[in-house]
């Protein structure tokens, strides 16, 4: 799955706690959150004043994309065969995250599993250079 794919698959399924997402999927939304949050950090900075934490247009930003990136956490777990659930681990200090990151980083499960098939782009995912950008 390629960038631009990946945030209209984030979008696309917006409310969908229950299918898999594959890892491309996954770190590709990621991508889209950091770079969204730092170049409308900067934009709040120049026109809104730096005086704030979260700038106006960086708080909207993360409302609009908190729903779509927790259910992409959980389809991401799916994938992988662990419940939805265990995003919840991520309240547990600095312990929590580091386990979700490596589960997150654990390939897909290949075959299908308790939350259905496999991602459709999974046999995408390695089709050669060109299809990283």
């Amino acid at each position: 799955m390629k960038f631009g794919e990946a945030i209209g698959s984030g979008f696309h399924n917006y409310f969908n706690f229950r299918e898999r997402a594959s890892r491309s999927a996954f770190w590709w939304w990621q991508l889209f959150i950091v770079i969204g949050s730092i170049v409308l950090s900067i934009i709040d900075g120049q026109f809104f004043g730096g005086h704030r934490d979260i700038g106006f247009l960086e708080g909207i930003f993360n409302l609009i994309t908190f729903l779509p990136g927790l259910a992409l956490a959980v389809r991401r777990l799916h994938d992988i065969d662990r419940s939805g659930w265990w995003v919840l681990l991520s309240l547990v200090p600095l312990i929590g995250l580091i386990v979700l990151i490596v589960w997150w980083c654990k390939p897909t499960l290949l075959g299908p599993n308790r939350f259905g098939p496999m991602p459709y782009d999974y046999f995408r995912q390695n089709d050669g250079p060109e299809s990283v950008i």
